[in-house]
């Protein structure tokens, strides 16, 4: 049996302008900047920069080409184009730098590529041709970390698949150990973890303590790391200070040694803040990056060609079409000047909502005085969109008194203390990160007992949200932070 009803359904879908709008609220200082070039380059409407003083004639007659077509003024409204307040500029800069003031940017330096670094050193090596193309494919497949994390056949096949190059796994083992693995920083090469600390250790002046720190993460790794201290002592029958200094040598060592050279493979990003706060008499100021806030205009050749359209006495078809073309252009043009505009309202209101909220803390730099306030906090008061404050939140730069910050690292949840009172849980994880480097590291806090001294201070902390907190902040479980 057939069944018709009839449902209503209520749906809301947002045009393609105003996705573009929000993809451009996302983006940091440097890629809303190469967004604003590629526009400049793909509309010929659009110019950047300021513009002579010019007026423009508004009235724009109605005409007919020679196929007795007409466009109506309606149809192309220059005032919407070309009115005073659009021409001879769109002024977007904030008005908050005076001529006086230094562009401070702190500049970086691009250095060598980690890998190109690592090749470069190949040339100090007597190897022959083949010799040097493995070397060298070896190297390609170090990840930026410095190791090596692909099984030696799957090297000798793709030597051979992509190379041309044959040869056995013994031949490829023999130039990483001898070759790849000498390379500078130290450790580079490693299969894993044991390995690369082991090389490092190799390479040092072999003292007692760096050669007992050797043995011991050669033969007893997994009881090293887990700090089994007990078990050290026993199997190398040595004692505590013995340990000790052995454990300060592997303190010693890098990790990630691709991590030690500057230019890593991975181009270092620039943090350009897009926000400045300043305490001037007491009083927070908020500026905008300048570069954030760009002059735009329209072109003045288009402007040209729309008045001469307007005094052409004879209206063709081709004219017709290209008065299409400029229309579009226009439009396009001024739709992303409005969207600029929209663009810097939007960061500035957001911001300084924020500022409003954490007041307290950014006059002081206290972390205890960062009050709870969550994404919804905001957008309620700006009356924006959640996902709007969180395109702000989550990809901007603040520099503040205290450093440069993510705006995201104003926000944080509330817990109630023992008062019944809100407090951050950024001002807990203060908190808990002194407690931990205060504690006695021979006998390390777990985590029941940091619940328990944080319920002393006040702050009713169950153990599983201690675990949260302490993970959050990069801290290991009691049993790895023992001293000894």
């Amino acid at each position: 049996m057939l069944k018709q009803s009839l449902n209503l359904k209520l749906s809301q879908k947002l045009s393609p302008q105003q996705i573009q709008l929000m993809k451009m609220i996302q983006l940091p200082t440097q890629a809303f900047e190469q967004r604003l070039k590629q526009e400049i380059e793909e509309n010929p409407a659009l110019e950047s920069g300021k513009e002579q003083e010019e007026t423009y004639e508004d009235n724009y007659d109605d005409y007919a080409d020679e196929g007795n077509e007409s466009i109506a003024a309606d149809d192309i409204n220059i005032d919407e184009y070309l009115s005073d307040d659009d021409i001879p500029s769109y002024k977007l800069q904030a008005n908050n730098y005076s001529a006086d003031d230094e562009d401070r940017e702190v500049p970086y330096a691009g250095g060598l590529s980690f890998h190109q670094s690592l090749i470069n050193q190949l040339n100090t090596f007597s190897l022959s041709d083949e010799e040097y193309l493995i070397a060298e494919f070896l190297v390609g497949s170090i990840n930026d970390n410095g190791y090596l994390r692909r099984d030696t056949i799957d090297i000798v096949d793709d030597l051979a698949f992509t190379q041309n190059i044959f040869v056995d796994e013994n031949k490829v083992d023999d130039i990483l150990y001898d070759v790849v693995q000498k390379l500078e920083p130290t450790g580079v090469g490693a299969r894993d973890l044991k390995e690369c600390l082991v090389i490092q250790l190799e390479a040092k002046n072999q003292t007692r303590s760096v050669e007992l720190a050797a043995k011991m993460l050669d033969t007893a790794f997994d009881a090293f790391v887990k700090k089994h201290y007990d078990k050290l002592l026993a199997k190398f029958d040595i004692t505590e200070e013995e340990l000790k200094l052995a454990i300060k040598e592997v303190e010693k060592l890098n990790p990630k040694p691709g991590g030690a050279i500057v230019g890593n493979s991975k181009i270092a990003e620039q943090v350009v803040p897009d926000f400045t706060i300043r305490i001037n008499d007491g009083e927070l100021e908020l500026l905008l990056n300048s570069r954030n806030a760009p002059e735009l205009h329209v072109s003045r050749e288009y402007n040209n060609m729309l008045k001469g359209y307007q005094e052409a006495k004879v209206k063709t078809k081709s004219q017709k079409d290209a008065v299409q073309f400029i229309k579009q252009k226009l439009d396009s043009a001024k739709w992303f000047i409005d969207a600029i505009k929209q663009r810097q309202q939007t960061l500035m209101v957001t911001m300084s909502t924020i500022m409003e909220m954490q007041q307290e803390y950014l006059l002081s730099g206290d972390e205890s005085k960062l009050k709870p306030m969550i994404l919804k906090d905001v957008a309620e008061k700006i009356d924006m969109d959640i996902s709007t404050v969180s395109r702000v939140a989550n990809s901007k730069y603040c520099s503040t008194p205290y450093g440069t910050k993510l705006v995201k690292e104003f926000f944080s949840e509330s817990m109630k203390n023992d008062q019944g009172e809100d407090i951050s849980t950024r001002e807990i994880k203060s908190i808990l990160k002194t407690v931990i480097e205060d504690e006695d590291k021979k006998k390390p806090l777990t985590d029941d007992k940091l619940s328990a001294h944080l319920k002393e201070k006040g702050y009713l902390i169950a153990r599983r949200t201690v675990a949260k907190y302490r993970e959050q902040l990069d801290i290991p479980v009691a049993r790895l932070r023992k001293e000894i």
